[in-house]
């Protein structure tokens, strides 16, 4: 995972692995498939990292598709360009948990087949009913994690406990230290700490929470989902807000970096799988989500990628060194505080005001 979210822009060029074992077949898929589909091909809208070139080639072995694959780094900028009708060519997308219910209510996305899917029962309880998508009618987990601090141990010899860290070490932190750029991380973060909820809708909670930021924000070096990450191994930053996944990847680079999920409260997400109505392949997007269903296909995924399976056999199948990595499996414990980001209706403008004005500033 180079990012939550280095994998490749653009264009794939896939070749041969094998599924072996895996006990389906896509042709079965395949028969559902309309005339009109695009089958020869599968384009895919994803956060940084979510796939690799192994994945894309065993897609691309089984069903004979090629894969291309663009990025995003926030459900925003991914929701923005769907609505300006630039998502007519993708047939998958993974939106964060609280966007699968945006998208459904803008009229976006399809409703998910069951008949056509292969391996739902392998998903852990928790992810087969979730409140954000009921009965998993338009959405199917990917992946799970927390947001955080990752710190350099070395040069922070008191691990940070919580959010409010970063305002009582302003002076030391100053320009060494990076936010995530989303609106609802980085306000939910500081409503938490400020005993409310990450979901608010009290606007003047939500004042209160953009004041203690701009008290911050001459200190934040950037808003950033993705670019600190060089910056942090290099030892330019000192503390960066991240999700878990990220923290994951970066630590075992440089196990001088810790994660801590802040005490106060943080968000709980899950990624999730959905389908575009404008999808042109929908054959190859049953496909897809069949593949990640699969527990030998979710273990590697984790294994290679360092992301949180939902999947429960799949979760079986991994090393015990990994199933007992408290940053990608937390224990309930650590996630008592913590509060999935859900959609806050016409607070949302709030929200994106005071954002406006905090990063535009």
């Amino acid at each position: 995972m180079t990012n939550r979210r280095e994998f490749l822009k653009g264009v794939a060029a896939l070749s041969s692995l094998s599924l072996a074992g895996c006990g389906w077949k896509l042709a079965e898929v395949r028969a559902n498939s309309n005339t009109n589909e695009q089958r020869d091909q599968l384009y895919i809208f994803t956060w940084t990292q979510y796939t690799d070139n192994q994945l894309l080639k065993t897609f691309s072995t089984q069903t004979g598709m090629k894969v291309l694959a663009d990025v995003y780094d926030s459900n925003d900028v991914m929701l923005a360009k769907l609505q300006a009708g630039g998502g007519g060519t993708y047939s998958i997308i993974n939106p964060s948990d609280y966007m699968v219910q945006k998208m459904v209510d803008k009229g976006l996305l399809t409703e998910i087949n069951r008949d056509r899917l292969i391996g739902l029962e392998n998903l852990f309880p928790r992810f087969q009913n979730p409140r954000y998508d009921p009965n998993n009618r338009y959405s199917i987990p990917f992946n799970w994690g927390t947001t955080g601090l990752l710190y350099n141990s070395e040069k922070i010899k008191d691990a940070p406990q919580d959010w409010d860290y970063l305002w009582q070490n302003q002076e030391q932190l100053n320009q060494r230290m990076t936010l995530l750029n989303d609106v609802r991380e980085v306000m939910g973060a500081t409503l938490r700490m400020l005993g409310y909820s990450y979901n608010s809708k009290n606007e003047q909670e939500i004042k209160q929470a953009y004041e203690k930021l701009k008290v911050l924000k001459p200190a934040i070096a950037r808003f950033d989902t993705d670019a600190w990450q060089n910056q942090i191994l290099a030892g330019d930053l000192l503390v960066a807000m991240c999700y878990s996944a990220d923290a994951v990847k970066i630590s075992q680079e440089n196990p001088k970096l810790k994660y801590v999920i802040p005490r106060s409260g943080s968000s709980l997400w899950t990624d999730t799988i959905v389908i575009p109505k404008t999808a042109p392949n929908q054959a190859g997007a049953y496909a897809w989500i069949n593949m990640i269903l699969q527990p030998e296909i979710a273990a590697q995924i984790t294994q290679r990628l360092n992301i949180s399976t939902p999947n429960s056999v799949g979760f079986e199948l991994l090393p015990k060194t990994i199933q007992n990595d408290l940053n990608l499996f937390p224990p309930e414990s650590l996630l008592t505080n913590c509060e999935r980001v859900s959609p806050v209706g016409e607070f949302e403008e709030v929200y994106d005001r005071y954002w406006t004005q905090l990063t535009s500033s």
